[in-house]
């Protein structure tokens, strides 16, 4: 409880810091909603479970604020389901993560790419949350994770875009001791692949970059 605190607190000192620092003028809050799928790593369980190469749903629901033309930070909330292979016990587990993640869009460099198409790199630290369903659900475990992602745009409106994200989560989980303790869950990586929609929240100081 107290290392989520900790993040809790530098998560807020961040954000806080974003927005003294950022002009008011260049301010450019989004919004973003994706779904797609998920792959995780089978290091992350143990011995005798599987979990399927690819499940569904992921579901990401995030906020960014862009204080330059470039650079910006987003806060993001994630939520994945992962069900277990056919050769391994039954087991399902929901698997939620929250990340503030450092959003870096080298567009305007990029002069090969169409009119209407953007690139966004991010990358930051978060908290995983795993809680296993049905007959495992005392096995929950949480523990810090670090993550990076390349999202690819493509502006429809002037305050709405498109876009597909790939992302991977590097799980900073301590071994299961006793092994028990890891049946029916998991605390590896993941690798997920999403398509959703950003729009802004306040005004379109940067549509241009997509015209």
């Amino acid at each position: 409880m107290n290392s989520i605190k900790k993040y809790l607190f530098v998560t807020f000192f961040v954000f806080t810091i974003t927005n003294l620092f950022a002009q008011r003028e260049s301010n450019k809050w989004k919004a973003q909603l994706a779904l797609g799928v998920n792959s995780p790593s089978q290091s992350g369980f143990v011995n005798g479970f599987q979990g399927k190469s690819l499940n569904f749903p992921t579901i990401n629901l995030g906020i960014q604020n862009m204080f330059h033309k470039q650079f910006g930070a987003k806060l993001d909330y994630s939520f994945n389901r992962i069900s277990h292979e056919d050769n391994s016990p039954e087991f399902k587990l929901n698997y939620s993560r929250v990340n503030t993640q450092f959003v870096f869009d080298p567009t305007t460099n990029l002069d090969f790419l169409p009119q209407r198409m953007g690139v966004v790199l991010h990358a930051g630290p978060g908290y995983s949350f795993v809680k296993p369903l049905a007959n495992y659900g005392n096995n929950k475990t949480s523990f810090f994770n670090i993550m990076g992602g390349l999202e690819l745009h493509y502006g429809v409106a002037e305050r709405l875009s498109l876009f597909v994200d790939t992302s991977y989560i590097m799980g900073l989980g301590k071994d299961f001791d006793p092994i028990t303790e890891g049946f029916g869950s998991f605390n590896g990586n993941l690798l997920t692949m999403t398509f959703g929609i950003t729009f802004s929240l306040s005004g379109c100081q940067y549509c241009n970059d997509y015209e």
